[in-house]
């Protein structure tokens, strides 16, 4: 279509549930102050949106993506930990080892079963019945967590967000997910992407 030199107009981010909806909001309004003349259209999902199809013109994944014709920085890492309620751990007690959480109530996914090949890696046997609440809903966990119904596995940007949530084992490491903002190639020839895609690549590294 040629080169766009126009700051105005729309960009389409993609994000995961839990960036959208607790790091991006923030840093969009202070965007808002600087690129006034841009509006945001953003999708909370956890699918991988497509760029090449146009799903969105700017992404951050928690995958490098493979695909010749995008580009992606890599801002940053989310690191997990196992946190609960300071009510529930008043209730049941506070895990000293990984092996205390078999005696726990546990929030894991429902399908998703990256919290069942932890728990493998380190040697201990869990299943899906081992799970006092299931859900592949990122949001929905966070929500669990706060509100007592065990322990649960979270980013520590959320965790500090939460004073009565406490951080557990910290001896207890979790591989830290890279975040990646990904754009098309397009950003080349669209100031708008280009104005985004610098906005977010310097604020993110800060946020998360």
């Amino acid at each position: 279509a040629g080169s766009d030199r126009s700051t105005s107009g729309t960009v389409r981010i993609t994000a995961s549930q839990p960036v959208a909806c607790h790091v991006l909001p923030p840093l969009l309004a202070q965007m808002r102050l600087t690129l006034p003349e841009v509006q945001v259209e953003l999708v909370a999902s956890n699918a991988v949106s497509n760029l090449l199809r146009r799903e969105a013109d700017i992404a951050v994944r928690m995958v490098q993506p493979e695909q010749a014709t995008v580009i992606a920085r890599r801002v940053g890492k989310v690191a997990l930990r196992a946190c609960a309620h300071q009510d529930y751990l008043r209730r049941r007690g506070i895990p000293r080892q990984p092996s205390d959480l078999l005696s726990h109530d546990l929030i894991g996914g429902d399908r998703n079963e990256e919290i069942l090949k932890g728990f493998a890696v380190r040697g201990l046997r869990v299943d899906r019945e081992n799970f006092a609440f299931r859900t592949d809903d990122l949001i929905v966990v966070w929500q669990a967590v706060r509100a007592g119904l065990g322990i649960g596995f979270v980013s520590e940007h959320l965790i500090r967000t939460e004073p009565a949530v406490v951080p557990l084992l910290p001896k207890l490491k979790i591989e830290p997910f890279p975040v990646w903002l990904v754009v098309h190639k397009e950003i080349r020839t669209s100031q708008r992407i280009r104005a985004v895609f610098d906005f977010l690549a310097d604020a993110l590294p800060r946020a998360i």
